[in-house]
């Protein structure tokens, strides 16, 4: 029986890419496969993995030293607080507007 063989997450991120470009070149899921010399479900699997410190997503350096995915992570976390404050805030006038029109209908039943 053939022993597993066990790819790095360097070796699948190359493999992946040269798939992308198999892909975009017309060739069919089986001749890339064969031509990566893994299974069509491998290249499925590593195309369905998650992003993390296994999968195929390699850190990239920049220009300036800085590690790519970790500047991406920190425009995350400043985009995340920056669309719960709009909508803490768009909360706060929507309270407001409810409790100005409150009064105001309760005034126009009275007199009707």
């Amino acid at each position: 029986m053939a022993k597993k063989k066990r790819h790095s997450s360097v070796e699948i991120a190359s493999k992946l890419a040269q798939a992308n470009d198999l892909a975009t070149r017309g060739k069919l899921q089986g001749e890339i496969a064969r031509t990566l010399g893994v299974s069509v479900m491998t290249l499925h699997r590593w195309r369905k993995a998650p992003p993390g410190p296994t999968s195929a997503f390699v850190a990239t350096q920049t220009p300036t030293g800085g590690n790519r995915i970790a500047e991406l992570q920190l425009e995350n976390a400043r985009l995340r607080r920056l669309a719960t404050d709009l909508l803490v805030e768009k909360m706060k006038l929507e309270e407001a507007a409810q409790s100005q029109k409150s009064p105001s209908e309760g005034r126009k039943r009275a007199s009707r």
